[in-house]
Protein backbone atom coordinates (compact mmCIF):
# COMPACT_ATOMS: atom_id res chain seq x y z
CA UNK A 1 0.00 0.00 0.00
CA UNK A 2 1.25 3.43 -1.00
CA UNK A 3 1.65 6.21 1.87
CA UNK A 4 -0.59 8.87 1.59
CA UNK A 5 -2.92 7.79 -1.01
CA UNK A 6 -6.01 7.17 0.39
CA UNK A 7 -9.37 7.67 -0.53
CA UNK A 8 -12.65 8.65 1.55
CA UNK A 9 -13.79 5.93 3.05
CA UNK A 10 -17.10 4.98 5.39
CA UNK A 11 -19.34 2.39 6.99
CA UNK A 12 -21.99 0.89 5.25
CA UNK A 13 -25.42 0.93 7.74
CA UNK A 14 -25.91 -2.21 9.68
CA UNK A 15 -22.59 -3.71 8.68
CA UNK A 16 -20.73 -6.48 11.03
CA UNK A 17 -17.13 -7.03 11.72
CA UNK A 18 -15.02 -5.23 9.09
CA UNK A 19 -16.73 -2.34 7.22
CA UNK A 20 -18.00 -2.44 3.43
CA UNK A 21 -15.91 0.08 2.11
CA UNK A 22 -16.89 3.04 -0.85
CA UNK A 23 -14.70 4.82 -2.22
CA UNK A 24 -15.19 8.12 -2.86
CA UNK A 25 -13.16 8.77 -6.39
CA UNK A 26 -13.18 12.94 -5.39
CA UNK A 27 -10.55 12.43 -2.51
CA UNK A 28 -6.87 12.64 -2.97
CA UNK A 29 -5.25 11.66 0.19
CA UNK A 30 -5.48 12.65 3.69
CA UNK A 31 -3.14 15.54 3.42
CA UNK A 32 -5.66 17.13 0.97
CA UNK A 33 -8.88 16.31 3.10
CA UNK A 34 -10.14 19.55 5.24
CA UNK A 35 -9.54 19.01 9.32
CA UNK A 36 -13.74 18.20 9.43
CA UNK A 37 -13.43 15.62 6.53
CA UNK A 38 -10.49 13.38 8.56
CA UNK A 39 -13.02 13.50 11.90
CA UNK A 40 -15.30 12.07 10.16
CA UNK A 41 -13.41 9.43 8.51
CA UNK A 42 -11.56 8.83 12.00
CA UNK A 43 -15.19 8.16 13.67
CA UNK A 44 -16.87 6.13 11.06
CA UNK A 45 -13.82 3.17 11.29
CA UNK A 46 -13.92 0.42 13.69
CA UNK A 47 -12.31 -0.03 16.92
CA UNK A 48 -8.07 0.26 16.60
CA UNK A 49 -5.71 -2.05 17.33
CA UNK A 50 -3.40 0.82 18.52
CA UNK A 51 -3.40 3.60 20.24
CA UNK A 52 -4.79 6.88 18.72
CA UNK A 53 -1.81 9.22 17.63
CA UNK A 54 -0.97 12.47 19.36
CA UNK A 55 -3.19 14.97 18.20
CA UNK A 56 -6.32 13.30 17.83
CA UNK A 57 -8.28 12.38 21.15
CA UNK A 58 -10.57 9.04 21.91
CA UNK A 59 -13.28 10.36 20.45
CA UNK A 60 -12.03 10.79 17.48
CA UNK A 61 -11.62 14.07 16.92
CA UNK A 62 -8.62 16.31 15.96
CA UNK A 63 -6.66 19.35 17.91
CA UNK A 64 -7.87 22.73 16.51
CA UNK A 65 -4.89 23.20 14.01
CA UNK A 66 -3.77 20.15 12.44
CA UNK A 67 -0.67 20.54 11.53
CA UNK A 68 1.74 18.08 8.52
CA UNK A 69 3.16 15.92 11.41
CA UNK A 70 -0.26 15.15 13.05
CA UNK A 71 -1.26 14.11 9.39
CA UNK A 72 1.68 12.00 8.94
CA UNK A 73 1.25 9.92 11.98
CA UNK A 74 -2.12 9.79 11.43
CA UNK A 75 -1.43 8.17 7.95
CA UNK A 76 0.68 5.40 9.93
CA UNK A 77 -1.42 4.70 12.48
CA UNK A 78 -4.17 4.03 9.61
CA UNK A 79 -1.92 1.23 8.20
CA UNK A 80 -0.80 -0.07 11.51
CA UNK A 81 -4.54 -0.42 12.63
CA UNK A 82 -6.77 -1.46 10.20
CA UNK A 83 -6.33 -4.17 7.57
CA UNK A 84 -6.30 -3.48 3.71
CA UNK A 85 -8.87 -4.18 3.08
CA UNK A 86 -10.61 -1.74 4.79
CA UNK A 87 -8.37 1.41 3.39
CA UNK A 88 -8.59 1.44 0.07
CA UNK A 89 -6.00 2.37 -1.81
CA UNK A 90 -6.12 4.07 -5.31
CA UNK A 91 -3.90 5.48 -7.95
CA UNK A 92 -6.77 6.25 -9.75
CA UNK A 93 -7.26 10.06 -10.53
CA UNK A 94 -10.86 10.13 -11.73
CA UNK A 95 -12.33 13.38 -10.45
CA UNK A 96 -8.68 14.40 -10.45
CA UNK A 97 -9.60 17.84 -7.80
CA UNK A 98 -6.95 19.14 -5.83
CA UNK A 99 -8.24 19.86 -2.55
CA UNK A 100 -7.28 23.13 -1.18
CA UNK A 101 -4.72 22.47 1.82
CA UNK A 102 -5.88 22.39 5.16
CA UNK A 103 -6.52 25.57 6.82
CA UNK A 104 -6.32 27.07 10.30
CA UNK A 105 -9.54 27.86 12.28
CA UNK A 106 -8.08 31.59 11.24
CA UNK A 107 -8.18 30.70 7.34
CA UNK A 108 -10.89 28.70 7.33
CA UNK A 109 -13.98 31.61 8.31
CA UNK A 110 -12.90 32.66 4.56
CA UNK A 111 -13.51 28.62 2.96
CA UNK A 112 -16.68 29.48 2.21
CA UNK A 113 -16.74 32.22 0.38
CA UNK A 114 -13.62 30.59 -2.49
CA UNK A 115 -14.94 29.61 -5.60
CA UNK A 116 -13.96 25.72 -5.66
CA UNK A 117 -12.53 25.05 -9.31
CA UNK A 118 -10.23 23.27 -10.30
CA UNK A 119 -7.19 23.58 -11.49
CA UNK A 120 -6.44 24.70 -14.84
CA UNK A 121 -4.75 21.44 -15.19
CA UNK A 122 -7.32 20.01 -16.49
CA UNK A 123 -7.75 21.87 -19.45
CA UNK A 124 -3.90 21.70 -20.33
CA UNK A 125 -4.35 17.47 -20.08
CA UNK A 126 -7.28 17.74 -22.37
CA UNK A 127 -5.55 19.96 -24.73
CA UNK A 128 -1.91 17.84 -24.82
CA UNK A 129 -4.19 14.55 -25.30
CA UNK A 130 -5.91 15.99 -28.66
CA UNK A 131 -2.70 16.73 -29.59
CA UNK A 132 -1.59 13.37 -29.08
CA UNK A 133 -4.28 11.95 -30.19
CA UNK A 134 -5.00 13.86 -33.66
CA UNK A 135 -0.87 13.25 -34.90
CA UNK A 136 -1.19 9.75 -34.92
CA UNK A 137 -5.35 8.85 -36.08
CA UNK A 138 -5.50 11.72 -38.64
CA UNK A 139 -4.80 9.48 -41.95
CA UNK A 140 -7.25 7.00 -40.54
CA UNK A 141 -9.86 10.37 -39.62
CA UNK A 142 -9.30 11.56 -43.99
CA UNK A 143 -10.27 7.71 -45.06
CA UNK A 144 -13.54 7.57 -42.74
CA UNK A 145 -14.51 11.14 -43.94
CA UNK A 146 -14.33 10.20 -47.78
CA UNK A 147 -16.34 7.20 -46.94
CA UNK A 148 -18.97 9.32 -44.97
CA UNK A 149 -19.57 11.84 -47.45
CA UNK A 150 -19.14 9.72 -50.77
CA UNK A 151 -20.55 6.06 -49.34
CA UNK A 152 -17.69 4.27 -50.94
CA UNK A 153 -16.10 1.29 -49.87
CA UNK A 154 -12.48 1.24 -47.80
CA UNK A 155 -9.98 0.10 -50.39
CA UNK A 156 -11.40 3.33 -52.91
CA UNK A 157 -10.89 5.62 -50.17
CA UNK A 158 -7.26 4.74 -49.68
CA UNK A 159 -7.29 4.69 -53.49
CA UNK A 160 -8.05 8.01 -53.40
CA UNK A 161 -5.67 9.42 -50.81
CA UNK A 162 -2.51 7.15 -52.63
CA UNK A 163 -4.09 9.51 -55.68
CA UNK A 164 -3.77 12.44 -53.49
CA UNK A 165 -0.33 12.09 -53.17
CA UNK A 166 1.61 11.97 -49.37
CA UNK A 167 2.07 15.71 -50.02
CA UNK A 168 -1.83 15.85 -49.03
CA UNK A 169 -2.20 13.31 -46.45
CA UNK A 170 -1.77 15.59 -43.86
CA UNK A 171 -3.78 18.58 -45.71
CA UNK A 172 -6.19 20.03 -43.49
CA UNK A 173 -4.60 18.80 -39.98
CA UNK A 174 -4.89 22.38 -38.52
CA UNK A 175 -8.07 22.78 -38.42
CA UNK A 176 -8.73 19.45 -36.51
CA UNK A 177 -5.85 19.89 -34.52
CA UNK A 178 -6.88 23.96 -33.28
CA UNK A 179 -10.36 22.11 -33.13
CA UNK A 180 -9.84 19.07 -31.07
CA UNK A 181 -6.73 20.72 -28.66
CA UNK A 182 -9.45 23.11 -27.70
CA UNK A 183 -12.60 21.54 -27.79
CA UNK A 184 -10.88 18.44 -25.08
CA UNK A 185 -9.35 21.02 -23.52
CA UNK A 186 -12.85 22.94 -22.50
CA UNK A 187 -14.29 19.11 -22.12
CA UNK A 188 -12.33 18.06 -19.31
CA UNK A 189 -11.62 21.54 -17.84
CA UNK A 190 -15.39 22.89 -18.15
CA UNK A 191 -17.31 19.55 -17.07
CA UNK A 192 -14.89 19.57 -13.66
CA UNK A 193 -15.99 23.58 -13.02
CA UNK A 194 -19.17 23.12 -13.87
CA UNK A 195 -19.40 20.05 -11.85
CA UNK A 196 -17.94 21.44 -9.17
CA UNK A 197 -19.98 24.54 -9.28
CA UNK A 198 -23.55 22.88 -9.73
CA UNK A 199 -22.72 20.66 -6.38
CA UNK A 200 -22.03 23.77 -4.67
CA UNK A 201 -24.95 26.14 -5.81
CA UNK A 202 -27.66 23.00 -6.72
CA UNK A 203 -28.97 20.47 -4.97
CA UNK A 204 -29.90 18.02 -7.10
CA UNK A 205 -28.83 13.85 -7.68
CA UNK A 206 -25.28 13.53 -8.29
CA UNK A 207 -26.55 11.63 -11.97
CA UNK A 208 -28.42 14.88 -13.22
CA UNK A 209 -25.50 17.38 -11.72
CA UNK A 210 -22.66 15.68 -13.66
CA UNK A 211 -25.26 15.13 -16.63
CA UNK A 212 -25.91 18.46 -16.59
CA UNK A 213 -21.98 20.21 -16.57
CA UNK A 214 -21.63 17.64 -19.34
CA UNK A 215 -24.09 19.00 -21.81
CA UNK A 216 -22.94 22.70 -20.69
CA UNK A 217 -19.42 21.69 -21.39
CA UNK A 218 -20.76 20.31 -24.85
CA UNK A 219 -22.82 23.06 -25.61
CA UNK A 220 -19.57 25.37 -24.93
CA UNK A 221 -16.98 23.18 -27.29
CA UNK A 222 -19.99 24.13 -30.43
CA UNK A 223 -18.98 27.86 -30.69
CA UNK A 224 -15.74 26.14 -32.49
CA UNK A 225 -17.65 24.67 -35.44
CA UNK A 226 -16.31 26.68 -37.78
CA UNK A 227 -13.02 25.07 -37.36
CA UNK A 228 -15.04 21.47 -37.75
CA UNK A 229 -16.77 23.48 -41.15
CA UNK A 230 -13.36 24.30 -42.44
CA UNK A 231 -11.75 20.74 -41.70
CA UNK A 232 -14.29 18.97 -43.74
CA UNK A 233 -13.98 21.60 -46.77
CA UNK A 234 -10.28 20.96 -46.55
CA UNK A 235 -10.87 17.35 -46.80
CA UNK A 236 -12.90 17.03 -48.97
CA UNK A 237 -11.27 16.21 -52.89
CA UNK A 238 -13.71 18.38 -54.55
CA UNK A 239 -12.73 21.33 -53.14
CA UNK A 240 -9.06 21.13 -53.62
CA UNK A 241 -9.20 23.71 -56.63
CA UNK A 242 -10.48 26.43 -54.66
CA UNK A 243 -8.13 26.89 -51.62
CA UNK A 244 -5.20 25.13 -50.51
CA UNK A 245 -5.01 26.09 -46.79
CA UNK A 246 -7.39 26.83 -43.87
CA UNK A 247 -6.75 30.70 -44.18
CA UNK A 248 -8.03 30.42 -47.73
CA UNK A 249 -11.08 28.20 -46.90
CA UNK A 250 -11.89 30.88 -44.06
CA UNK A 251 -11.64 33.62 -46.68
CA UNK A 252 -13.94 31.48 -49.01
CA UNK A 253 -16.52 31.49 -46.54
CA UNK A 254 -16.44 34.97 -45.40
CA UNK A 255 -18.89 36.44 -48.30
CA UNK A 256 -21.65 34.13 -47.35
CA UNK A 257 -21.60 35.73 -43.68
CA UNK A 258 -21.10 34.56 -40.23
CA UNK A 259 -24.00 32.23 -40.12
CA UNK A 260 -22.18 30.17 -42.84
CA UNK A 261 -19.44 29.30 -40.57
CA UNK A 262 -21.72 27.43 -38.21
CA UNK A 263 -23.66 25.31 -41.27
CA UNK A 264 -24.03 21.86 -39.22
CA UNK A 265 -24.17 23.53 -35.94
CA UNK A 266 -27.58 21.13 -34.98
CA UNK A 267 -25.91 17.89 -35.40
CA UNK A 268 -23.11 18.90 -33.64
CA UNK A 269 -24.66 19.88 -30.65
CA UNK A 270 -26.59 16.99 -30.38
CA UNK A 271 -23.67 14.80 -30.70
CA UNK A 272 -21.64 16.98 -28.20
CA UNK A 273 -24.07 17.49 -25.08
CA UNK A 274 -25.30 13.56 -25.30
CA UNK A 275 -21.86 11.88 -25.69
CA UNK A 276 -20.11 14.03 -23.15
CA UNK A 277 -23.35 12.92 -20.23
CA UNK A 278 -22.30 9.01 -21.80
CA UNK A 279 -18.81 9.50 -21.62
CA UNK A 280 -18.23 11.01 -18.41
CA UNK A 281 -21.13 8.73 -16.69
CA UNK A 282 -19.53 5.65 -18.04
CA UNK A 283 -16.66 6.17 -17.85
CA UNK A 284 -15.67 5.53 -14.12
CA UNK A 285 -18.41 2.28 -14.04
CA UNK A 286 -16.22 0.65 -16.73
CA UNK A 287 -13.19 1.16 -15.34
CA UNK A 288 -14.15 0.25 -11.92
CA UNK A 289 -15.25 -3.71 -13.71
CA UNK A 290 -11.47 -3.80 -15.16
CA UNK A 291 -8.68 -5.65 -12.97
CA UNK A 292 -7.54 -3.64 -10.23
CA UNK A 293 -4.49 -2.24 -11.50
CA UNK A 294 -1.36 -1.34 -8.92
CA UNK A 295 1.49 -0.13 -11.24
CA UNK A 296 1.39 2.95 -13.27
CA UNK A 297 1.39 0.64 -16.73
CA UNK A 298 -1.38 -1.31 -15.33
CA UNK A 299 -3.49 1.87 -14.94
CA UNK A 300 -2.11 3.54 -18.28
CA UNK A 301 -3.68 -0.06 -19.89
CA UNK A 302 -6.47 0.27 -18.08
CA UNK A 303 -7.25 4.25 -18.93
CA UNK A 304 -6.39 3.06 -22.60
CA UNK A 305 -9.11 0.06 -22.33
CA UNK A 306 -11.81 2.51 -20.67
CA UNK A 307 -11.82 5.82 -23.15
CA UNK A 308 -11.31 2.99 -25.79
CA UNK A 309 -14.44 1.15 -25.45
CA UNK A 310 -16.40 4.24 -24.52
CA UNK A 311 -15.20 5.99 -27.73
CA UNK A 312 -15.95 3.14 -29.90
CA UNK A 313 -19.17 2.80 -28.23
CA UNK A 314 -20.32 6.37 -29.21
CA UNK A 315 -18.71 6.29 -32.77
CA UNK A 316 -21.13 3.57 -33.59
CA UNK A 317 -24.14 5.44 -32.04
CA UNK A 318 -23.44 8.62 -33.14
CA UNK A 319 -22.41 7.62 -36.74
CA UNK A 320 -25.45 8.49 -38.70
CA UNK A 321 -25.16 11.97 -36.87
CA UNK A 322 -21.97 12.35 -38.20
CA UNK A 323 -22.71 11.45 -41.60
CA UNK A 324 -25.51 14.43 -42.44
CA UNK A 325 -23.18 16.53 -40.59
CA UNK A 326 -20.29 15.85 -43.27
CA UNK A 327 -23.22 16.53 -45.64
CA UNK A 328 -24.08 19.86 -44.26
CA UNK A 329 -20.42 21.11 -44.20
CA UNK A 330 -19.20 20.08 -46.77
CA UNK A 331 -21.60 22.79 -49.00
CA UNK A 332 -20.53 26.09 -49.39
CA UNK A 333 -23.53 28.52 -49.89
CA UNK A 334 -27.13 27.57 -50.79
CA UNK A 335 -29.65 26.75 -48.82
CA UNK A 336 -29.48 26.33 -45.08
CA UNK A 337 -31.59 22.51 -44.99
CA UNK A 338 -33.05 20.89 -41.50
CA UNK A 339 -31.38 17.96 -40.37
CA UNK A 340 -34.63 15.80 -41.36
CA UNK A 341 -34.39 16.97 -44.55
CA UNK A 342 -30.87 16.18 -45.07
CA UNK A 343 -30.44 13.20 -43.44
CA UNK A 344 -34.05 11.65 -45.40
CA UNK A 345 -31.62 13.02 -48.75
CA UNK A 346 -29.34 10.53 -47.87
CA UNK A 347 -31.11 7.98 -46.77
CA UNK A 348 -32.53 7.81 -50.34
CA UNK A 349 -29.28 7.98 -52.39
CA UNK A 350 -28.22 5.10 -50.05
CA UNK A 351 -31.08 2.75 -51.43
CA UNK A 352 -32.80 3.18 -47.57
CA UNK A 353 -30.61 0.51 -46.57
CA UNK A 354 -28.73 0.77 -42.86
CA UNK A 355 -25.50 -0.85 -44.27
CA UNK A 356 -24.84 1.76 -46.78
CA UNK A 357 -25.68 4.36 -44.00
CA UNK A 358 -23.32 2.88 -42.08
CA UNK A 359 -20.60 2.36 -44.15
CA UNK A 360 -16.86 3.42 -42.82
CA UNK A 361 -18.83 2.46 -39.54
CA UNK A 362 -16.21 -0.32 -38.91
CA UNK A 363 -13.20 2.14 -39.84
CA UNK A 364 -15.08 4.64 -37.36
CA UNK A 365 -15.26 1.52 -34.75
CA UNK A 366 -11.51 1.20 -34.92
CA UNK A 367 -10.38 4.51 -35.31
CA UNK A 368 -12.71 5.73 -31.82
CA UNK A 369 -11.11 2.81 -30.25
CA UNK A 370 -7.65 4.13 -30.80
CA UNK A 371 -8.34 7.64 -30.92
CA UNK A 372 -10.58 7.87 -27.23
CA UNK A 373 -8.04 5.04 -25.94
CA UNK A 374 -4.94 7.59 -26.73
CA UNK A 375 -7.17 10.65 -25.16
CA UNK A 376 -7.77 8.91 -22.02
CA UNK A 377 -4.45 7.30 -21.31
CA UNK A 378 -2.74 10.34 -22.56
CA UNK A 379 -5.42 12.35 -19.82
CA UNK A 380 -4.58 10.39 -16.81
CA UNK A 381 -0.95 9.94 -17.42
CA UNK A 382 -0.31 13.77 -17.58
CA UNK A 383 -2.87 14.92 -14.89
CA UNK A 384 -0.81 12.57 -12.72
CA UNK A 385 2.33 13.93 -13.34
CA UNK A 386 1.03 17.90 -13.75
Amino acid sequence: MQAGRYRAWSRAPGAMGNPVIKVDSRRENLTDLTMEEIEKVIKKLPSPKTPVPDGVSASGTLTPVLDMKIVLKLETWLKKSFPKKILSNTMDSEAHEKRPPILTSSKQDIAPHIANVSEMRHYLCGCCAAFNNIAITFPIQKVLFRQQLYGIKTRDAVLQLRRDGFRNLYRGILPPLMQKTTTLALMFGLYEDLSCLLRKHISTPEFATCSLAAVLAGTTEAIFTPLERVQTLLQDHKHHDKFTNTYQAFKALKCHGIREYYRGLVPVLFRNGFSNVLFFGLRGPIKEHLPTATTHSAHLVNDFICGGLLGAMLGILFFPVNVVKTRMQSQIGGEFQSFPKVFQKIWLERDRKLTNLFRGAHLNYHRSLISWGIINATYEFLLKII
